[in-house]
């Protein structure tokens, strides 16, 4: 029922858009043209004066079409990609791979996802196969730590739980669960010193910084949280003993109480360091998404599982270490699981994805929309 060639054929038009984080205006234009030829009705919410990206988020709504009592769901995706993400040129492999040219990403990540959305769309109109009322949720900034997501104008919705279709894996396994992220800033004030003659009398803002690291619990904390320190910035000549400092990472937890214990550690072991060498210190961090676990019975869960099963898809969940759309939909309410739709290796000049997988991606939302029926 899936036409193959029309959505891997999609698939390779929508990554040739360029569509990097903050400059979403080609994609969100082409998205809205193509929606609306499709019949939808569409709405770009007043997200982009708060974000600053280059669109807003794109509601679109598909009527319910026959007898059909469904509670409204929505699909969602985003629109936007990581960097290198301009000029992009798809290869398709004898292998039945499809890369890019590796001078860029691929964006799989996630046009795979709207070329699934859009050819399930012209699925249902063609075939008119009944279904209830479903909105397509498609974000701007979503690799802006989920900017877009998180100023999404939650009036245009009345989905009562939700598919994202933004994970690896295999297509056919759920994503029921994701962690809290919170981002830390942390500047440390030395003092400057000529570093020749006469170091003893300043305070190095970098060996205190790199003091207060080597006291923090870093990486694979235990087997629900991380954290990382992944940018540093500062210093100057190397005759001048350094007095300013600032450092930027993250921590993240299946659980809200052990992020905010990793905090807590984090800054104590800049306090402490501080203390000992004279410096001050300014630590700073913010929960930019809440973590969600969807249980068993949850009707998304429950609709995507019958969906594999139809499809003699494994129907296994996981819970994974990366954050989506799916974390602020839940936040706002909106149970929402997120399937692996196959890509590999995002966020990489090495991203791939089968061109089989685009079309079991929507052969599974197909059958998604088909259970969501008979729930």
């Amino acid at each position: 029922m899936i036409n193959e060639t029309r959505v891997i054929g999609q698939f390779l038009e929508l990554v040739q858009i360029d569509s990097e984080t903050k400059h979403e205006r080609l994609i969100a234009d082409y998205l809205k043209n193509k929606l609306s030829e499709l019949g939808l009705g569409l709405v770009e919410d007043g997200s982009q004066a708060e974000t600053g990206h280059g669109a807003g988020n794109l509601i679109a709504t598909l009527a319910a079409s026959g007898s059909v009592d469904a509670e409204p769901f929505l699909f969602s995706c985003h629109m936007d990609t990581v960097e290198p993400g301009k000029g992009i040129k798809p290869v398709v492999g004898e292998d039945g791979w499809i890369r890019s040219d590796g001078t860029t990403i691929l964006g799989a990540d996630d046009k795979a996802g709207l070329a699934v959305l859009l050819e399930v769309i012209q699925v249902l109109r063609e075939r008119n196969i009944p279904h209830g009322k479903i909105q397509f949720v498609i974000s701007a900034g979503e690799e802006s730590n989920l900017r877009g997501a998180r100023a999404l104008d939650v009036k245009h919705l009345d989905a009562k739980f939700g598919f994202a279709l933004d994970t690896n894996g295999e297509v056919g396994t759920i994503c029921v669960g994701a962690p809290t992220l919170a981002r830390v800033e942390i500047e440390i004030f030395g003092k400057s010193a000529h570093a020749g003659v006469n170091p003893e009398d300043g305070i190095s803002a970098i060996q205190v910084a790199g003091k207060a690291i080597a006291r923090m619990n870093l990486g694979r904390i235990d087997d629900e949280t991380t954290a990382n320190i992944g940018k540093f910035e500062g210093g100057g000549p190397t005759n001048v003993v350094p007095d300013h400092v600032k450092l930027y990472g993250e921590a993240r937890s299946l659980s809200q109480v052990k992020v905010e214990r990793q905090l807590e550690e984090m800054k104590e072991a800049v306090e402490a360091v501080c203390r000992e060498y004279g410096a001050k210190g300014n630590f700073h961090s913010e929960i930019m998404y809440r973590g969600f676990l969807i249980s068993e019975e949850e009707t998304a869960l429950r609709i995507a599982r019958k969906a594999a099963a139809a499809l003699d898809m494994s129907g296994d969940t996981f819970v994974s270490g990366g954050g989506s759309d799916a974390n602020v939909l839940n936040g706002y309410g909106i149970p929402t699981v997120n399937l692996a739709i196959g890509y590999e290796n995002i966020h990489t000049t090495e991203e791939k994805i089968k061109a089989d997988d685009i079309v079991k991606a929507a052969e599974f939302a197909l059958e998604i929309v088909r259970q969501s029926c008979i729930v």
